[in-house]
């Protein structure tokens, strides 16, 4: 591992960490909106942890030296590139950003200002853009239950349903949570920012802004979010998210969580789990239909009693079918032109939306 030189200079407030592998056609893009920040330059640090990149992503960073600092590491996935840019890091509070997103020129001053101002904030997340390869975008932002911990059932309740305004390019933590929270699980090749901001809401409190401050990119080399079917990405992530779940069951077990509690975090990630697995290796009808109806009833809690009838209709296939060939056959419906046409023209029949989430 090639070890960071530390400049004499004063410690910065924020450390601002880039994880990124083979982005090299996006890590200027990345790097460029945290360097263009309306935030003091005197008070952030840019470190880019580099996870083993066969491409030009190297090169590309370097000439952004030395106001931003390169890691150079062996290939081993999010979670060592995050215990490798901890380790590194130096401000107060640690900013996270994927290689292949990018921000909003005042997310690092909203962010600094939400924990700066309340000493019991331990984690900031934000509202999104998710930007399309083909062009469209989609915003994501929170219209209620802006503070939150997940130590308690209710907290959990709300958690779950707002966590993923809290992923890497999201999430800003004290460092000192960080160091509580220890080194996370190098299992964990994707999917380490639920590992951590899972714990951070559990130790201290969340807050969520509704500003839109992160632009998500989904492009084909996405390991986590992807829309056709692609057996080896959904078995790494099947595989994955079984390991995230029994990582978080320890990790939330040794801060002292209760039991309920861990199972109300734990609950959709072992149902995501099951449906990947379901999808690839086949099970019983009753496995699809426990999986399917834990998501939907986690995911709408408020839907009304025509939805879950509606919702409840949907399943009954699975009743009927193995599940290979129902998730097999779904996913043909949904990429059919027709259903997409549906859909377009009767969006509250085909898919209900999280009351919480604004979605435009």
């Amino acid at each position: 591992m090639q070890k960071l030189e530390i400049a004499e200079m004063g410690t910065p407030y924020v450390t601002v960490l880039v994880d990124t592998y083979n982005h090299e056609r996006f890590i200027e893009e990345a790097v460029v909106s945290v360097m263009g920040q309306d935030f003091p330059r005197s008070e952030m640090e840019i470190v880019v942890v580099d996870d083993g990149s066969t491409d030009r992503t190297p090169e590309i960073v370097s000439k952004f030296a030395p106001r931003v600092r390169l890691m150079r590491k062996a290939n081993g996935g999010q979670a060592s590139a995050f215990n490798a840019g901890i380790r590194e890091a130096r401000g107060e509070i640690v900013a996270f950003l994927d290689g292949d997103d990018w921000w909003a020129a005042n997310k690092l001053t909203r962010v600094a200002e939400a924990i700066r101002t309340d000493g019991s904030v331990g984690i900031v997340g934000n509202g999104l853009v998710v930007a399309s390869a083909d062009g469209q975008r989609r915003q994501e932002t929170l219209r209620q239950g802006f503070r939150f911990r997940a130590n308690t059932r209710e907290g959990a309740r709300l958690f779950r349903v707002r966590k993923s305004l809290l992923g890497t390019s999201r999430m800003t933590l004290r460092r000192e949570l960080l160091e509580r929270i220890g080194t996370v699980p190098e299992t964990l090749r994707i999917e380490a920012d639920e590992y951590v901001f899972t714990l951070a809401a559990a130790l201290a409190d969340a807050q969520i802004l509704p500003d839109t401050l992160t632009f998500y990119r989904l492009h084909e080399s996405n390991s986590y979010q992807f829309s056709r079917r692609d057996a080896d990405k959904a078995r790494t992530k099947q595989q994955m998210l079984t390991a995230l779940v029994a990582a978080l069951t320890a990790g939330l077990e040794r801060a002292g969580i209760d039991l309920r509690v861990r199972r109300e975090i734990t609950a959709i990630l072992q149902a995501e789990a099951d449906q990947l697995r379901l999808s690839l290796e086949g099970g019983w009808p009753w496995e699809t239909l426990r999986a399917e109806w834990t998501i939907y009833g986690i995911l709408h809690p408020e839907t009304s009693g025509l939805r879950s009838a509606l919702g409840a209709l949907k399943l009954l296939p699975a009743l009927a079918l193995p599940p290979r060939v129902f998730y097999e056959m779904r996913q043909k419906i949904a990429e059919s032109d027709a259903y997409l046409r549906f859909r377009s023209a009767h969006p509250w029949i085909a898919k209900p939306e999280m009351q919480h989430v604004e979605r435009n």
